[in-house]
């Protein structure tokens, strides 16, 4: 008898090294829709786990979005169920946040993941939870941040490890960011395993933006991406996928040391000690200050950072920059992050 195949063997190799941190007896837990994806994620955990003596669990998340929505979500379950995972369906009300469609089901889905991986603890910490975002993913990630004119850190994508959104106790595994979601399909189609095509996720779609128009990640999926395949050739979302990993790497590296720097400051940052900094440190270090003192990091964009960097920058005297709940003064040759505004 023939081994894996190639794609079967990349997604197993891929999960094995993101859990490869992780004791037998450990719970690991998987974010299961039923989709191609997920379900690989899955079948390639659920592989991993039992030679490495885990624990496999997995969620299942009905965003109630259809009225069919709930009878999926349990058939997903009881396959998982079959295959040998410990598994759970979870409802969430996605509904008067005053978000968008698909940013409110984000946020409910890993409200959702977080409560879970509480829920199974490890030597006192929450079980790590594994996310079926692909090389597809990242890519599109990447397009989105370049067409909201973002920094590097945006446009570096979704990290491979790194905290879950909304969760920074829980610990987030993307095993999956370098494989495309076509050679997950053919993982599946390997192994004789089923998946759920979610209807919200066609380009005709019933689930739209508030005008219309395609939500914002289907447009780049069906539209963008594609039409720059087109014209840049097959190797377009690998391109992207590295472009992602660079960035990532530089952009550690500045933040590490923007990190040091801002722990010698407090309250009063002589200017004489940051303008002399590169912009790109500078800006860093005031955007770690402004968090310390105050600031929510989803409310500090790059506008108020070009305030600031402007406010040190700028000639002598008394000035002032209001960021979102605090009042950054210039006094002379010092800047003084005050108590709020």
């Amino acid at each position: 008898m023939g081994g894996p195949t190639r794609e079967v063997a990349a997604a197993r190799g891929a999960v094995r090294t993101a859990l490869s941190h992780y004791s037998a007896g450990a719970p690991v837990l998987v974010a299961l829709s039923g989709g191609s994806d997920s379900t690989a994620l899955a079948a390639a955990t659920l592989f991993v786990a039992r030679h490495a003596g885990l624990v496999p669990v997995c969620l299942t998340v009905d965003h109630g979005l259809r009225p069919e929505s709930a009878r999926e979500a349990a058939a997903v379950a009881a396959w998982a169920r079959q295959a040998g995972f410990e598994a759970r369906v979870t409802r969430v009300d996605a509904s008067g946040t005053g978000e968008g469609p698909e940013a409110a089901a984000r946020r409910a889905r890993y409200a959702a993941l977080a409560t879970a991986a509480r829920s199974l603890p490890f030597r006192g910490v929450p079980a790590p939870v594994l996310l079926a975002h692909t090389a597809d993913d990242q890519a599109e990630t990447v397009l989105l941040g370049l067409g909201r004119g973002s920094g590097a850190r945006s446009l570096a994508g979704m990290a491979p490890t790194g905290p879950l959104p909304y969760a920074p106790d829980v610990t987030a595994l993307r095993p999956f960011l370098s494989i495309r979601k076509a050679d997950l399909r053919a993982a599946l189609r390997a192994k004789r395993i089923p998946w759920v095509e979610d209807p919200t996720n066609s380009p005709d779609s019933e689930w739209r933006a508030k005008d219309g128009s395609l939500l914002t990640r289907s447009a780049i999926r069906h539209g963008a991406l594609p039409a720059l395949e087109r014209a840049l050739g097959p190797g377009t979302v690998p391109a992207l996928v590295r472009t992602a990993r660079l960035l990532r790497r530089d952009a550690d590296a500045l933040d590490a040391r923007a990190e040091e720097l801002a722990a010698r400051f407090e309250r009063e940052v002589p200017v004489s000690d940051v303008v002399t900094l590169p912009e790109a440190l500078r800006t860093r270090v005031f955007r770690r200050l402004a968090i310390r003192y105050g600031v929510r990091a989803g409310e500090l964009g790059s506008v108020h950072l070009e305030a600031l960097d402007t406010l040190a920058c700028g000639a002598n005297g008394r000035a002032r920059v209001d960021l979102p709940g605090l009042a950054v003064y210039r006094e002379g040759g010092t800047l003084r992050f005050g108590e709020g505004n």
